[in-house]
């Protein structure tokens, strides 16, 4: 039987995240009986064959489970807009996003900078795999890199001077959103069209660039940073979450939530 969220043109093109006529999501949507999904809290889930991916020999469970969230989250826009050899791809924020493009931009081999409120998790990011690191809380950093760089990867949800952050950019060069900031957001279109830039946005990827995320993380030895908790220790973690107490994702031991 065909399965009626792949009739638009979004699911044909293997871009099933864009699904024009709406799609059961994994967590607080409505399923098809009408009980309410829970996500990464479920004990157990059933699903269409055509959704389900192969996590790859030499990645663990509890390390590749971030990885479809975060990994494929910054995997698919930076291979959409060609992160590779010869480029350079600035990253804002070492979060639980951040600290995944960095590597994987790292594994695409583009030369990494992290764009952090601070320089605290400096040696994070270099080890995670970033070339430089800089504060952007210092005005100098948006001096010296006037210009510089391809591809920017906005990871994070707080409300940013676009303009400034634009300015980063080279000619030609591309910004891209994945973190969702609650407040709207705006910027001077001068900004983009003095220099032939782009401001764009991406959600997740379909099934088949999840695969392929998957096996290129198992390829490059690519796991999230992750810290696993038993169930009775969720709403801790949610409080250790808001005081951005983790490094750099939570993952429960589902053996826990019986």
């Amino acid at each position: 039987m065909v399965n009626s969220c792949r009739e638009c043109v979004p699911c044909l093109r293997g871009e099933e995240q864009y699904c024009l006529k709406g799609s059961t999501l994994t967590y607080g949507s409505i399923d098809a009986d009408g009980t309410l999904t829970q996500g990464g809290y479920s004990t157990h889930v059933v699903v269409d064959d055509d959704f389900v991916v192969t996590v790859p020999e030499g990645l663990g469970l509890d390390e590749a489970a971030p990885l479809l969230c975060a990994g494929i989250t910054t995997y698919s826009p930076l291979r959409r807009w060609g992160a590779g050899p010869g480029k350079k791809v600035a990253v804002v924020g070492l979060g639980g996003l951040g600290h995944m493009a960095v590597k994987i931009a790292h594994a695409m081999g583009a030369e990494v900078t992290v764009l952090s409120q601070s320089l605290k998790k400096m040696d994070d990011g270099l080890r995670l795999g970033a070339d430089h690191y800089y504060a952007t809380s210092d005005p100098a950093t948006f001096e010296q890199l006037a210009g510089t760089f391809d591809v920017i990867l906005n990871t994070v949800s707080a409300k940013l001077d676009l303009d400034t952050f634009l300015g980063l950019l080279a000619v030609g060069g591309t910004m891209v959103n994945v973190g969702a900031p609650a407040e709207p957001l705006s910027l001077n279109v001068f900004s983009l069209i003095m220099q032939g830039r782009v401001y764009a946005g991406s959600l997740i990827g379909g099934i088949r660039e999840t695969q392929e995320m998957l096996d290129f993380c198992a390829e490059h030895r690519i796991g999230a940073e992750i810290e696993i908790i038993p169930a009775e220790k969720i709403n801790e973690a949610y409080e250790r979450v808001l005081a951005s107490d983790v490094r750099y994702r939570f993952v429960i031991d589902t053996a826990t939530l019986a």
